[in-house]
């Protein structure tokens, strides 16, 4: 499992393939003039200071952001989530990164909604004080799956929910399926994503076949490796994002977005994508 307190990789490589895919399906949602509801599971703090000690210590978004920052020829939806980012961070510098919150945040529309669930006792107070005067944004201190039970269905008929826990509960996997299962139950044709570390080629497919064996529908599933697996099976190599009820033609947007990060992100080997179905419809 992993040990993550998210300040720690803040910008990494994990956080661009995540919050690009975030961006691409905001958008795609948002081209229906309906309003939608966002909701975050595991919210955290929101913004977080890449010029803090915990960010520093190991410096991630160096392979992560700082590689593609500066670009200007890039695919839309990566030219969307850029701008995004440079809106919180003075002339050209970068020492600030938005977190899925402020992301979705800096989207959302007069009408749109999004409720964000937190439950550190330390995260909690800073995210709900980065919201306070948005009437749009909901802070609830609630563990992500309760949320799930408490806050679905909307009154929105259309949304998004994100699943991004940080894996560090050796059940999180099983907790995440369970979560997703009943979800979808009481809200079935909400849009789904849910974000998970690749660390070893069995506990992925593990984690994958479990969810097929749901019997949910639509499930287009994105994975990303910066390296190959390790012997140990314990490093943290690259990870996928599993998307439930995703918009029309999101395989194509994102294997557009995918091809250039891979290019740009690559560490010593080339960087490897895949999109597929997992489920089909």
């Amino acid at each position: 499992m992993l040990g993550y307190q998210h300040c720690y990789h803040a910008g990494n490589f994990a956080d661009v393939v995540k919050h690009v895919v975030l961006v691409a399906l905001l958008q795609a949602m948002q081209r229906k003039e309906t309003p939608i509801y966002v909701q975050d599971t595991h919210a955290g703090r929101g913004l977080y200071r890449l010029d803090s000690k915990e960010a520093q210590h190991g410096r991630e978004f160096e392979n992560g952001i700082s590689r593609i920052v500066s670009e200007t020829v890039t695919p839309a939806v990566v030219q969307r989530y850029l701008d995004i980012v440079r809106s919180f961070n003075a002339g050209t510098g970068l020492n600030q990164y938005p977190g899925s919150p402020a992301i979705t945040r800096s989207m959302l529309r007069d009408d749109d909604r999004l409720l964000l669930t937190e439950l550190h006792p330390a995260e909690y107070p800073v995210l709900a004080g980065l919201f306070e005067k948005d009437r749009r944004v909901k802070v609830h201190k609630q563990d992500a799956y309760q949320g799930l039970k408490s806050f679905l269905p909307p009154m929105h008929r259309r949304g998004l929910v994100l699943i991004d826990p940080p894996y560090e509960r050796k059940d999180e996997y099983d907790r995440v399926v369970d979560g997703l299962k009943l979800a979808s139950r009481r809200w079935g044709h909400g849009v789904y994503a849910v974000w998970y570390p690749v660390m070893s080629a069995s506990l992925q497919k593990q984690f994958l076949d479990s969810l097929k064996q749901t019997g949910i529908r639509k499930m287009l599933h994105a994975s990303f490796m910066i390296e190959p697996f390790s012997r140990t099976g314990k490093k943290f190599v690259g990870c996928g994002v599993v998307l439930v009820n995703a918009p029309w033609q999101l395989d194509t947007e994102l294997d557009h977005c995918l091809s250039w990060l891979g290019k740009k992100l690559a560490t010593g080997s080339p960087a490897r994508y895949v999109i597929d179905w997992l489920v089909p419809e």
